[in-house]
């Protein structure tokens, strides 16, 4: 890849945490729009915890950090940093499944 491509990258990178870290001090708490319509016409009676639901990041908080804020910004890290480095290595997998073969001999 390109220079200007990894700057690029990089600062998508340092953006996509700035605003994990940043905004989801200021996320609230409440129910969104659809778990609140849903609790309001009774349709989630029959809810259960999902599979994921004791695991260290759910409910974008971090396991074993007091501070809200702070739990909710690592959650948000760890979520950016798993997303390109799945978008790194499906890019990386695209560029080996698809280079370029010799012209077979007719």
């Amino acid at each position: 890849m390109s220079t200007r491509t990894w700057a690029f990258v990089l600062i998508g990178l340092l953006v996509a945490i700035a605003l994990a870290v940043g905004v989801s001090r200021f996320s609230s708490a409440e129910p969104d729009g659809l778990e609140k319509v849903a609790s309001e016409h009774a349709l989630d009676t029959g809810e259960a915890a999902h599979a994921t639901a004791g695991g260290p990041l759910a409910d974008y908080t971090t396991r074993g950090v007091d501070d809200p804020g702070l739990s909710k910004g690592v959650a948000g890290i760890v979520g950016v940093v798993v997303t390109f480095a799945l978008a790194g290595g499906l890019v990386g997998f695209a560029r080996i499944s698809h280079r370029r073969r010799p012209a077979e001999p007719t």
